[in-house]
């Protein structure tokens, strides 16, 4: 990378984030990911999170329907000062392969940060917005 970028002008952590850049690769296979033991660590992780969440159920395949794929999404979290602070594996399901009222009914309802929610409370007091917490 030096051969390219000069970080003459960049701070000292901006130096050493730049330096990890070149230091790990992300892999672009699952092979690749489990001859590196951090990004299998990251793997194992994703996997004990997914069934500790009951994320999903095995049930007998349906005749005549093809099953939804899954990948591997991999990336690297960095601290403030550049340092690694993990290897991240995520296991997605291809879900763009699926028709609605074919393959499915329903639809996953996501869930809202709590920064989105005191965001909006804050604003609501500060504005005088109507808010109603009956459901």
């Amino acid at each position: 990378m030096s051969h390219y970028v000069s970080n003459q002008r960049l701070s000292e952590s901006n130096k050493s984030f730049v330096n990890q850049l070149s230091i790990v690769s992300i892999p672009n296979s699952v092979q690749q990911a489990l001859a590196d033991k951090r990004w299998k660590a990251a793997m194992d992780e994703e996997m004990k999170s997914l069934q500790k969440n009951e994320t999903w159920e095995l049930v007998d395949h349906p005749a005549g329907k093809k099953p939804v794929g899954c990948r591997w999404i991999y990336n690297v979290k960095y601290q403030a000062d550049g340092t690694i602070e993990r290897f991240k594996a995520r296991l997605v399901a291809k879900g763009y392969t699926q028709t609605y009222g074919i393959d499915y009914t329903d639809t996953f309802a996501s869930v809202a940060k709590i920064n989105t929610v005191r965001v909006l409370l804050s604003l609501a007091a500060n504005l005088d917005w109507y808010y109603n917490n009956s459901m």
